[in-house]
């Protein structure tokens, strides 16, 4: 695994100007412009600042990875084997479950998408991240495992999309100081990846879903009268903190998502963030109808359809769930169906990101990062399943290694495997990498400032090499 240290400063990031929004962005873009200079200290990548864009996509429940990523190992961890056919040049294992095509309809061909097992070579997979590298085992318990995929810890005080808009804070401020409104980091899955508490209150992302916005009109609280606004957020507060403590995260995440909203009521009003009118209007070269058909229905398409359109008012990353993974048993016959949806969202992201023309310049697929990730794999303790067709999780290699697949343009090392395990017992035969370092080397990518989050675990360049 490589550190390195970028020997360029970082250039001003250039802003999308969001024509006829007006308004002034919440919390930490308003006040006096901070602006981070790389410190002597800090330790960045050579794909430092690449990505204006990110979508992590939590494969929920426990993901059993060597299905589809890192498959040429034994059938203990790869039960329905490789797949017959990839793109040249591909180095890693490509599940057969990869090949599934049975929703790739004649209108989506038209559309110009293609089966994924077509495109791997533009894929890169990192076989052996884990929680805890240093560790004497897993963390094979849900609980714990995505605490861990959250915040980076078990009990994280600081959610790591609360980490992405604090570390792009410079650049927030320093749009609103020029008049303009960039929209931070948004969550569509599970709250707490925007956990933030004392000078990380300010920078916690809002917690949407792919249908709220279709019933988002306009700040309704501004029309009423100074003392009836107090009250009003004086009733809420109160509400809040008699709350008890299981229920607290969640009421408060939902008080921390409307706040932030009110700043952005015009963007969330937009006819462009309205993913299911049908509208056949080209926006970025793509319409609405066309997103619809290469996407489909379904919670997760619909969060990724409005990600796409959240990105064109400087939304850096969105986050959501997919899925649900945890099949301690039927996972013989129930597997092969969701990974035809993954397989489908998969390729509507790559023709997508690929057609949509970026307001800055070449496509969206230039300046955009897909990586998808679990709170921890899945074991079948010998067999290629459970006595119940199943899979389960605790502490051995198969529960440990995220094989975490990566895409987009800033992915140099697209078709590579950064890493590799041993067949016979996924023992790890090179890079080991920490979920932390990773997921700091998206933050990276963004050019983020986080030089103050996970200080024993820098960011690496593999990523970002051919």
């Amino acid at each position: 695994m490589t550190k390195k240290k970028s020997p360029v400063s970082p250039s001003r990031r250039r802003f999308l100007t969001t024509v006829g929004v007006g308004g002034v962005a919440a919390g930490a873009a308003i006040g006096a412009p901070h602006l981070w200079i790389k410190s002597a200290k800090a330790t960045n990548t050579v794909g430092f600042g690449t990505a204006k864009h990110l979508i992590v996509i939590r494969l929920s429940g426990g993901f059993r990875f060597p299905t589809c990523f890192n498959s040429d190992v034994s059938d203990e961890f790869s039960p329905w084997g490789t797949a017959s056919s990839v793109a040249g040049g591909t180095e890693w294992g490509v599940g057969a479950l990869l090949e599934a095509d049975d929703w790739l309809d004649a209108d989506r061909s038209a559309l110009g998408m293609q089966r994924v097992t077509d495109f791997t070579n533009e894929i890169a997979v990192v076989p052996c991240v884990d929680h805890e590298p240093l560790s004497g085992s897993a963390d094979g318990n849900h609980n714990t495992g995505l605490e861990r995929f959250l915040t980076g810890s078990v009990n994280g005080t600081t959610g790591i999309f609360t980490m992405i808009n604090y570390g792009l804070r410079a650049q927030t401020e320093m749009a609103a100081a020029e008049g303009q409104i960039l929209l931070p980091s948004i969550i569509m899955g599970q709250a707490a990846m925007g956990r933030g508490s004392g000078k990380y209150a300010g920078y916690r992302p809002p917690v949407l879903r792919g249908d709220d916005l279709e019933r988002f009109g306009f700040n309704t609280e501004s029309l009423l009268p100074d003392w009836a606004q107090s009250m009003s957020a004086d009733y809420d507060a109160r509400f809040r903190d008699v709350q008890q403590l299981p229920h607290y995260p969640t009421v408060d995440a939902y008080l921390q998502s409307r706040e932030a909203t009110k700043a952005y009521s015009e963007i969330f009003s937009s006819e462009a963030l309205k993913i299911d009118n049908g509208s056949t209007e080209l926006i970025d070269g793509v319409s609405n109808a066309q997103l619809a058909t290469a996407f489909g229905q379904g919670g997760a398409s619909r969060s990724l359809r409005l990600a796409l359109r959240l990105f064109k008012f400087g939304c850096p990353a969105v986050y959501l769930d997919q899925g649900g993974y945890d099949m301690h048993s039927g996972e013989e016959q129930g597997l092969p169906g969701r990974i035809s949806e993954l397989n489908r969202l998969i390729s509507a992201l790559r023709w997508a990101l690929k057609t949509m023309e970026h307001p800055e310049g070449g496509s969206y697929w230039d300046h955009t990062i897909v990586t998808m990730g679990s709170e921890f794999s899945r074991s079948s303790r010998g067999g290629r399943f459970n006595s119940a067709r199943g899979s389960d999780h605790g502490g051995d290699y198969a529960t440990r290694w995220m094989s975490m697949p990566f895409f987009g343009g800033p992915i140099a090392a697209a078709g590579r495997r950064l890493g590799e395990t041993r067949a016979s017992d996924l023992e790890p035969l090179g890079a080991v990498y920490s979920y932390r370092s990773t997921m700091k080397s998206m933050m990276d990518a963004l050019g983020c400032d986080h030089e103050e989050f996970f200080l024993a675990d820098d960011p690496y360049d593999d990523l970002f090499l051919a």
